[in-house]
């Protein structure tokens, strides 16, 4: 059964950190700046972020060093140097910084604005994320010079967070939808994403590019463009 509407997240889904502004933290502790590997590393601190607890049950609180660990590692950081090039991205990375666009975003959300597919935006951040996504060039609410999106909900606007569910009912009403299993949401992490959107009522999609979820219990896509067949 095809999905009545999709719901992005912004980051890992749309956008990732800025390689120009991490790349040089890696580099100094030994790793590889490509902005390829970069790409990948933060999918690996994604999935570092959801398996930190060491009891395999899953964090109780987001743990932003086991996602720096898990980038540094996956961009080449030898162990011992880890923990110190893990705290000085965590201390770099700012949400103004979650501005590189995934390669291909951009032409899905252009495909499913076109099919009239009711489509927007769900995103923890901090009051910046509809401006990015219209800098560059990936969505606005309403019509433009990119594809147009129903909402970008930001949760500091809002004033709600994943993993709480309330934040879909931010969005769900701009949809013109009410809760509902044919509604998709496209995240990168089980902890904020995948919970939310359950808990919500939606089904959530894990945007895991790269594999590193394969085989677990969580429904993913490994190219955003799959989703349109899901519509």
């Amino acid at each position: 059964m095809p999905f009545d509407a999709i719901l992005f997240d912004a980051g890992g889904v749309l956008v990732v950190p800025d390689p120009a502004v991490l790349g040089p933290v890696v580099a100094r502790f030994g790793g590889d700046p490509d902005p390829a590997r970069l790409t990948r590393a933060h999918f690996a601190g994604a999935y570092a972020l959801d398996h930190a607890d060491p009891d395999g049950a899953g964090p109780e609180l987001e743990d932003w060093l086991a996602y720096h660990r898990g980038f540094a590692a996956e961009a080449g950081v030898d162990d011992d140097r880890l923990e110190e090039a893990a705290e000085a991205l965590l201390a770099t990375l700012e949400h103004r910084h979650w501005r590189e666009p995934f390669p291909g975003a951009v032409d899905v959300l252009r495909a499913l604005a076109e099919r009239k597919v009711p489509i927007g935006v769900v995103s923890n951040a901090a009051g910046q994320i509809e401006g990015t996504l219209l800098d560059e060039g990936l969505c606005q609410v309403g019509t433009g010079r990119s594809a147009a999106v129903a909402c970008v909900v930001d949760s500091h606007v809002v004033g709600v967070a994943k993993p709480d569910p309330a934040i879909f009912t931010h969005a769900l009403p701009l949809l013109g939808l009410d809760p509902s299993e044919d509604i998709a949401y496209v995240g990168d992490t089980i902890f904020n994403d995948v919970r939310a959107a359950a808990a919500a009522g939606l089904t959530p999609l894990l945007h895991d590019p790269y594999g590193f979820h394969a085989g677990g219990p969580h429904r993913t896509i490994a190219d955003l463009s799959e989703l349109l067949d899901l519509v």
